[in-house]
């Protein structure tokens, strides 16, 4: 069976859900009113949505950064590269 996926926002991105079945995440930027809109997806249907102000938004990225180099810290200090 063919799975429909989301088309990208025309400012924004969007991405699949590694669990499948046809959830994806869409962020999209909407400058006007100064927010960042978070949505969920089932195939084309919007399921949710979640308004960031663009104030808030460094935060976001700042927590996912630090968590997402604690993560690679750790997982080079367990295994070491080969080579």
């Amino acid at each position: 069976m063919r799975r429909v996926h989301p088309p990208l926002p025309s400012a924004g991105a969007a991405y699949l859900d590694a669990r499948g079945d046809g959830r994806a995440l869409r962020v999209s930027w909407h400058s006007e009113a100064e927010l960042v809109v978070l949505s969920l997806w089932r195939d084309n249907v919007c399921t949710a949505t979640f308004q960031l102000d663009v104030a808030d938004v460094p935060g976001l990225v700042d927590l996912l950064s630090a968590r997402f180099a604690a993560e690679t810290t750790e997982s080079a200090a367990v295994s070491p590269r080969c080579g």
